[in-house]
């Protein structure tokens, strides 16, 4: 039974890859994770706040001026608030491709255009075999039109690729309004893959103290039919890899996604809860449902619940939809 898959032209030796969290901040997580079998290692985001502010301290080392962005910047965390600065990240992407045998992907998170893309030829020189893009953006001016948002994404994919020569995948939002035909801008604009999707973090209201708190909630497997869903609608339909991120809790989850088309599937929440060794255990299950069911590939799997299959999708779509509503009998 072959469990390889290829993703972002990176030849997998099974589809299941920890999603980037802070579990690669440490060696020794990072080594049980190779151990448990994880197909690649997935590097914590390196945010554009951490490098500007870098930019900027080295700055007024060398200039004497005011801080004219000091009651903005408060609302970010501070420099040491980061587990990994700009420099220790380039380090600790260097020490991991040294140690383990398997892939080692970057992620990059910005939402502006200027010189914090150019950490992406950085984290390349660092040893990066791929870097993941998140444009991790809340479009929160009603006067801002989807179609620059899209632009937004489109111009940051296009700077960060004219500095790499490494494959770049971008994390996409869900709230697209035709996530299907962005997928395929980003596609026609050299991605080489796309990750569906990223987990907005909603604010809670402490009506004390009349403030808006963050509020940190692991996934759950019910996240996963929004994922499901898009990529089983653009299966088919793009060069670029797909991998579905957010609520695989389960073996029962990676079978789906790849049977809607995922080339591979992300694993955060689940391994944050259970531990690294928890891989081990969701691939085991994975591969013995395989062989119980006579598959003799990953590839042979993947695509075969996707939308391509059937004739019409919208009408699929719209049946779907009258049958659950009809579910509830009062």
């Amino acid at each position: 039974m072959n469990l390889s898959t290829t993703y972002l032209g990176l030849p997998l030796k099974n589809p299941l890859l920890p999603g980037a969290s802070p579990m690669a901040h440490k060696l020794d997580t990072v080594r049980r994770l190779e151990d448990a079998g994880a197909a690649a290692i997935m590097m914590h985001s390196l945010f554009e706040e951490q490098i500007t502010s870098q930019q900027l301290a080295e700055f007024a080392h060398t200039e004497f001026s005011a801080d004219s962005s000091s009651e903005a910047s408060s609302y970010f965390p501070q420099m040491k608030d980061y587990a990994l600065g700009p420099d220790r990240y380039l380090e600790q992407i260097a020490k991991i491709k040294e140690m383990v045998a398997i892939p080692v992907i970057g992620s990059l998170n910005g939402i502006s255009m200027g010189g914090w893309t150019d950490h992406a030829r950085l984290i390349q020189q660092a040893g990066a075999d791929a870097l993941e893009l998140n444009v991790y953006y809340v479009a929160t001016d009603p006067n801002e039109s989807g179609t620059a948002v899209e632009k937004r994404t489109l111009d940051i994919l296009e700077a960060v690729k004219a500095s790499v020569t490494i494959p770049v995948a971008v994390k996409l939002s869900s709230y697209f309004s035709s996530p299907g035909h962005f997928a395929k801008q980003l596609d026609a604009s050299g991605a080489a893959g796309v990750v569906m999707f990223n987990r907005f973090y909603q604010p809670d209201i402490n009506i004390e103290e009349l403030e808006a708190t963050p509020h940190l909630e692991l996934s759950n497997s019910t996240e996963l039919r929004q994922r499901l869903r898009w990529i089983a609608i653009i299966h088919g339909h793009i060069k670029a890899s797909i991998a579905l991120s957010g609520g695989v809790h389960s073996f029962e989850d990676i079978i789906k996604g790849i049977m809607v088309g995922a080339n591979v599937v992300q694993v955060v929440s689940s391994l944050l809860k259970h531990g690294p060794e928890h891989l081990a255990g969701l691939l085991a299950d994975f591969s013995r449902w395989m062989e119980a069911h006579e598959y003799e590939s990953v590839d042979q799997m993947r695509g075969s619940m996707s939308l391509a299959h059937c004739p019409d999708p919208s009408v699929y779509e719209r049946a779907n939809y009258l049958r659950v509503l009809q579910l509830w009998k009062i």
